[in-house]
């Protein structure tokens, strides 16, 4: 199986199923002498694990990391950086009923049809439990960005939007809710609605949102290499993600020339941002923001007609323990990613001053 390796200069390689004895990972690229701050390491994973409100599944990992090479008193090495996170709660059993059938709208099918062979418990590699690793990472590109903020917070939740731009909002008041909408009022909607959905056994998507600030000029490489488009293959990596659209994006189609160019300031900056941070597929230093649109999840706990292996019809309720909306625990997923993304131009910026 190939895809497992993401990023350039700074690259994190990923293992593990969502059954299996642990998932981790390894980066490679993470230059010397970086003190770490393995606590902000682990809040950040805190942030996506499991069982952390009344709202995601209840499955229970402490999702602890354990780091095995590339770290040295508190300082990186410069060496590979091995880690792992053991599983602690599985329950494949509950799994057993998709043995031979396969989930509407999962990889159950596609996995079995490429390889011939699938690990049935929790989706296996497919799993979004891998995107553990991927904050792993992330919490460690955000400490060698150093200055750079990287701010992702829920902006919708089905129908239920917040309607306000990253400047009407105090992105300090992000952890303030279970929802992870730094609005009260719209988080407490967007959390009922989801224990209604819970409630029925059925799921719902939404928007996750993020701010950088702090961004040099000059982060991104002309032509097929745009930091844009990167940021738009890392956040489409993440599973149940179905749009990404940075600055004005698609609203900006319906603009003419004239109300979407953002004219200078003196001293380089613009006077509005519709570019998102972007121009020519480098930074600009204005901040970049985008939208990330993530589908309801696939396992619904109600009866649903699906095909086994013989291309038989056949009745399939979801059992076990999963997310009625998966966008509160997705927010440290796509800040991670967009450090990841980050931190390999940050070098390759280094590399071509050089």
């Amino acid at each position: 199986m190939a895809g497992n390796s993401f990023g350039k200069l700074f690259k994190l390689t990923t293992f593990g199923e969502s059954h299996g004895k642990a998932i981790g990972g390894i980066i490679d690229g993470c230059p010397a002498g970086l003190q770490l701050d393995l606590d902000a390491v682990q809040q950040d994973l805190d942030r996506r694990k499991p069982g952390q409100s009344a709202i995601v599944t209840q499955r229970k990992e402490s999702d602890t990391v354990q780091f095995l090479s590339g770290i040295f008193e508190g300082k990186t090495t410069g060496t590979p950086i091995g880690f792992i996170i053991h599983n602690e709660d599985q329950k494949s059993k509950d799994y057993s009923h998709i043995e031979n059938s396969y989930r509407p709208s999962h990889a159950d099918y596609v996995y079995d049809q490429k390889y011939g062979f699938r690990d049935y418990r929790g989706g296996g590699r497919s799993s979004a439990r891998e995107t553990a690793s991927r904050v792993v990472a992330g919490a460690i590109a955000k400490q060698l960005l150093n200055t750079i903020e990287i701010k992702a917070y829920v902006s919708a939740v089905g129908e239920i939007s917040l309607d306000k731009d990253h400047n009407e909002i105090d992105l300090q008041n992000i952890e303030s809710n279970i929802v992870r909408c730094p609005d009260t009022g719209t988080a407490a909607k967007m959390e009922q609605y989801i224990k209604e959905i819970r409630k029925q056994g059925d799921t719902v998507g939404g928007v996750v949102s993020c701010v950088i600030k702090n961004v040099p000029i000059g982060l991104g490489e002309p032509v097929f290499d745009k930091l844009h488009a990167e940021l738009g293959k890392a956040m489409l990596s993440i599973n149940a993600v179905k749009g990404f659209e940075y600055g004005s994006g698609f609203e900006g189609a319906a603009m003419k020339g004239s109300e979407h160019n953002d004219l200078y300031n003196a001293d380089g900056t613009t006077k509005t941002n519709y570019s998102g941070g972007i121009q020519g597929g480098i930074s600009n230093g204005m901040d970049i923001y985008f939208n990330v649109a993530f589908k309801p999840v696939a396992t619904l706990i109600q009866e649903q007609t699906t095909i086994n292996k013989e291309g038989e019809y056949v009745q399939m309720q979801g059992k076990g323990r999963h997310d009625p909306c998966v966008v509160p625990r997705a927010v440290p997923i796509v800040e991670a990613m967009a450090a990841l993304v980050l931190a390999d131009y940050h070098l390759l910026d280094k590399v071509a001053k050089q």
